[in-house]
C-alpha cells in the first residue's frame, strides 16, 4: 500500500469510517496472523487475537498521531496483546490430553494413530518447530519479538526501532545476536539430538 493510500485510509478510519478501518486491518491480516501464530503457537489463539487487535485498533485510532509510522504503532498494539495472553496463559496451570482434540487439529492419539505415509514427515516437522520455539524461548523477550517481527510480523529494521523505540543500530545488533544464538542453540540441539 503506498503512503499516501494509507494516509488517507487512517484519515477516514481516524474519523470513524467501517470501510475504511477494514480496509487497513485487511492490509496487515495476513503478516499479523502470521506474527500471532508464531508468537502463540496456536491456531485459535492467533484468531482470538487477531479479533482483540482489531477492537483495539478500533478504539486507539482516537489517539492515533499522524507523525507516526502506522505499521510499527500497530506491530506495537499486537506485541502488547501478545505479551498479555502469555502471562495470562502462564499464570494458568495446563493439562494434556492424549483423547481430547482442540480447534487447531486432531488429539494427540489421533496424531499417533493411523498408517498415513505422511506421519513422519509430519511428526519431524513438528519436531523442527517445537526446536525453533524452544531456542526462542531461551531468548530475552525483547530480542524474541524483534525476530517474530522481522521475519514474521515483516517489519523492516527501520521500523523496529521505531516500535522498540531505540536506536537502529541496537535493533541491528539485537537481531543479529539473536539470530547467531538461535542457530547456534539448534546446531548444539541438533549434535546432541541427531
Amino acid at each position: 500500500m503506498e503512503d499516501q493510500e494509507l494516509r488517507q485510509l487512517i484519515s477516514r478510519a481516524t474519523l470513524g469510517d467501517a470501510r475504511a478501518i477494514e480496509e487497513l486491518l485487511s492490509a496487515y491480516r495476513n503478516r499479523l496472523y502470521g506474527y500471532f501464530f508464531r508468537a502463540t503457537r496456536r491456531v485459535h489463539e492467533a484468531e482470538d487475537l487477531l479479533g482483540e487487535l482489531s477492537l483495539r485498533v478500533v478504539k486507539a485510532l482516537q489517539r492515533y498521531k499522524e507523525q507516526s509510522r502506522f505499521e510499527p504503532w500497530l506491530f506495537r498494539i499486537a506485541a502488547n496483546l501478545v505479551r498479555d495472553r502469555i502471562r495470562r496463559i502462564k499464570s494458568r496451570p495446563s493439562v494434556a490430553s492424549l483423547s481430547a482434540g482442540d480447534d487447531d487439529g486432531p488429539s494427540m492419539a489421533g496424531q499417533i494413530e493411523g498408517d498415513q505415509p505422511s506421519v513422519e514427515h509430519g511428526l519431524m516437522v513438528q519436531e523442527a518447530t517445537h526446536r525453533v520455539h524452544v531456542a526462542l524461548d531461551t531468548l530475552d523477550e525483547t530480542t524474541r519479538e524483534m525476530i517474530l517481527d522481522r521475519h514474521f510480523g515483516e517489519l523492516s529494521f527501520k521500523e523496529l526501532a521505531e516500535k522498540h523505540e531505540c536506536p537502529l543500530g541496537t535493533v541491528l545488533a539485537r537481531v543479529h545476536r539473536g539470530m547467531k544464538a538461535l542457530r547456534s542453540k539448534l546446531e548444539h540441539d541438533e549434535l546432541v539430538n541427531p
